[in-house]
Parts: C-alpha cells; sequence; structure tokens
C-alpha cells in the first residue's frame, strides 16, 4: 500500500484498515502456534514483520491527523 493511498485514506477508512491488520496478525500468531516446520514458522514471521510494519505506519498516519 504506498503513502499516498493511505494519507488519502478517511480517518473512519484508516481504523477499518488498523483493525484489520490487527486481527490478521493475532490471526498470524495463532497459525505460529500451531505450525510446524522451520520453513512454514519462518514464512509466517515474514509475514507478521510486514503486517506490523504496515500497521506501525498507519498508526503513525493515525496519530498525526489526531494532533491536528
Amino acid at each position: 500500500m504506498s503513502n499516498e493511498y493511505e494519507n488519502s485514506l478517511s480517518l473512519d477508512a484508516l481504523n477499518d484498515r488498523i483493525a484489520i491488520l490487527e486481527d490478521n496478525i493475532r490471526q498470524l500468531i495463532e497459525q505460529a502456534a500451531a505450525a510446524s516446520g522451520e520453513q512454514n514458522e519462518s514464512r509466517i514471521a515474514d509475514r507478521i514483520n510486514q503486517q506490523n510494519d504496515e500497521l506501525e505506519r498507519l498508526l503513525k498516519i493515525r496519530e498525526s491527523r489526531q494532533k491536528k
């Protein structure tokens, strides 16, 4: 997702996207707990990191908007 797109989201849409990411991360953590095998665990860990990075970007955008 591009920063330009993220910046154009309404606050409600931004909050919805944040909620989706938080749910995705929760589900990935559950999958990681059930996964067996180093390759599966590594793939899930990479996906969790990617989702966390996106979540952090969106939280920063939301925080900056709320300060305005």
